[in-house]
Parts: C-alpha cells; structure tokens; sequence
C-alpha cells in the first residue's frame, strides 16, 4: 500500500514571513524523512487552501492523508474549524480518506524547541537560575489551551530558571509587558521573553513589543529540529492509531 500523504495544515497570514516560515519547516520535514510526501495546505490568507490541496491529491489518485494541525494547543482551529474544513472536504472527495493527527503540543520536544531558541539569544545554563522567563504564547480563549500553557511554563521553570511566568499576545492575561515587569518586581536579575509560537506574524509581533524591557528575546521556535522531529512523530502516532500504511 501506498504510505499516506502528510499535509500540514498551517493557519496563514498576511504576513509573508509566515508563510516562509512554513515552507521552511515542511522543507526540513522532507529532507529529514525522504520519500514521504508532504504537502502544505492554509486555512486563511495563503494559497493553496486545505480544501485545494486534497482536490489535487484526489485527482491524482491518493488514498489516505494525513492532516497534521500546525499548532501548540488544541483550541478553537483544532477542535472546530480544521475538522470542519476536513469533513466538507472529504464528503466531497468519497475515494480520499483523511485522518486528522494530533496538535504538537503538549511535547518534551516544545520546551527542546524554546531551550534552543534562549540558548541561540545567548543565554546558557549558568544564567538560568538568575533569569526570570516569560513564556509568551498567541492567547486563546479556550480553557484547554489556557491550562496547557500554564503547564508548560511550570515545567520550564522545573528545568532551573529563576521563574517562569506565561503571558498571552490576546484573548488572556497577562500581557508579555506585564509578565516581564511581574519577573521584576520578584527581584530576577535578568528578564528573558521566549515566543511560544511556530512562525512570525501580527501576534508574534505583539509579543516582541511586550518584550521592550526584557534583557532578551528569543526567537520564534521556527524551523527547529525539535519541531521537525515531533511533526514526523504526530505523523506516525496518527499513522498507527488509524492502521494506515506503513512509512519506509
């Protein structure tokens, strides 16, 4: 049997470095793992749509797909509108089977992502326990979404740093200006503001204005190699749980 397609499902942007940085990533996706085909279909603003993507694979004869969510945590795109997008899709395409992965987050292979991404803004281990962090996230009004980030930033803290606090760009608090003042007035020496986001774009932006009088801001996580890997790990765990084909 054929192995399924993955199709990563990034949200889009008017910003064009969001798109590039999609590209990006789903390269070293195909370069990590060659012979699978990987494909990248947009929910809004960037071409091809989801929906075009999938005509073309059923035109060309695909059977199964896999459509990996590009997002952190399961708020309102995971659970409404890419499944929705999916199901109009697939009633539409009878012969195309299409089998939705899993979000990335929550994952060790994340906090991997944001230690590297502090490390590349040069902070080292030995400046952790001096070093208020903030984990600064797009924001969501899902409940879920909200916990998972505040997780996460209790697992980041457990790694060293003097301590950690989330901040959201919309939709919550605090704000990444608030949070940065918040690590301040807890007597941290030093300030770092971690995106916790996959591309640039308006909201990343929000972050990095929130971060004016932070000592250092990372950069988003991006093409990472902690993101490459864990893009193939949804891919197979999705692959397993619907007993679809095999990858080589």
């Amino acid at each position: 049997m054929p192995r399924p397609v993955l199709l990563v499902v990034a949200h889009g942007s008017r910003d064009p470095r969001h798109a590039a940085t999609v590209h990006a990533l789903v390269n070293r996706v195909r370069a990590r793992r060659p012979g699978l085909r990987v494909e990248t279909g947009f929910l809004d603003f960037n071409a091809p749509s989801v929906p075009r993507v999938l005509e073309r694979l059923a035109a060309e004869g695909t059977e199964e797909v896999v459509a990996l969510p590009l997002l952190l945590t399961r708020a309102f795109h995971a659970k409404s509108d890419i499944p929705a997008v999916l199901r109009e899709a697939s009633g539409r395409l009878p012969r195309l089977r299409v089998h939705q992965a899993e979000v990335l987050g929550p994952s060790p292979l994340l906090l991997a992502a944001v230690e590297r991404r502090l490390r590349e803004a040069g902070l080292g281990p030995a400046d952790k326990r001096s070093t208020g962090l903030v984990l600064a996230s797009a924001g969501s009004t899902d409940p879920e979404a909200i916990a998972v980030i505040a997780e996460v930033a209790r697992e980041l803290r457990d790694t060293g740093w003097c301590a950690v606090r989330p901040a959201f760009a919309s939709a919550s608090l605090p704000r990444t200006e608030d949070a940065v003042r918040s690590l301040r007035a807890d007597g941290c020496a030093r300030v770092a503001v971690a995106p916790y986001v996959i591309a640039p774009g308006r909201l990343p932006d929000r972050i990095a204005e929130g971060a004016a009088e932070a000592d250092v801001l990372a950069d988003v996580l991006g093409p990472s190699p902690e993101l490459v890997s864990l893009l193939l790990e949804r891919y197979d765990e999705a692959r397993v749980g619907h007993r679809i084909a095999a990858t080589a």
